[in-house]
């Protein structure tokens, strides 16, 4: 269980959002939704622990996330709006670094089954630089294939994808929430997510 507990934030003089509340559990999605500059990427933020509350707290299976520290964050895999890449890497580099810092090593083999399962096998050993920004957003959804984690936190994970990959990646999310997982998202894309959608946050209307 995820739980956010009377949440609130402060951006300059003004607040973004106050007593934001939820509980998700296993096998369910929260859609956050609402307009730019209120507060979707913050909240997603302070989920992950990279963003403290002015009020409330986070609760992983019952406790607060900052007690809980290293432990919560080996459980969740965080892809914000940006790709996050280093441009002068390959897309095969850019994976098995990305996975190496967060202490899940992976293999050649296993990075690259994962650029195949996106489409990009033949942009392994491409610097991302030459990539389009459709492809570099596949590369950096790879990692959903190589983080065996329960909680997946996704600011606009749709975005710049084609009509294939975005039906791949609806897939995915799919497959994640059967498996037990828990996904919480942003997006602005029309995708068909209404068999998965548990629940749903319109940011707006949690605050002045």
């Amino acid at each position: 269980m995820l739980e956010a507990v009377g949440l609130a934030a402060v951006r300059g003089d003004r607040r973004l959002f106050t007593g934001l509340a939820f509980s998700l559990a296993a096998g369910e999605l929260l859609y956050v939704h609402g307009p730019n500059g209120s507060g979707k990427t913050t909240l997603l933020r302070m989920l992950c622990g990279l963003v403290l509350p002015e009020a409330g707290e986070v609760r992983w299976e019952g406790h607060s996330i900052r007690k809980l520290g290293e432990d919560y964050r080996r459980e969740l895999l965080y892809l914000g709006h940006a790709a996050a890449l280093k441009d002068e890497l390959t897309a095969l580099e850019n994976l098995r670094v990305a996975s190496a810092l967060q202490g899940r090593p992976v293999s050649e083999r296993q990075a690259l089954e994962a650029l195949d399962a996106l489409g990009l096998e033949d942009c392994a050993d491409l610097p991302v630089q030459v990539l389009s920004q459709g492809q570099k957003r596949r590369v950096a959804l790879a990692r959903l294939y190589l983080t065996p984690v329960r909680i997946w936190i996704l600011d606009e994970p749709f975005t710049a994808l084609d009509k294939k990959a975005v039906a791949g990646l609806e897939q995915t999310l799919a497959n994640h929430l059967r498996g037990g997982g828990l996904v919480v998202l942003t997006t602005h894309q029309e995708v068909m997510l209404t068999a998965a959608v548990a629940k749903t946050i319109a940011m707006g209307s949690w605050g002045d």
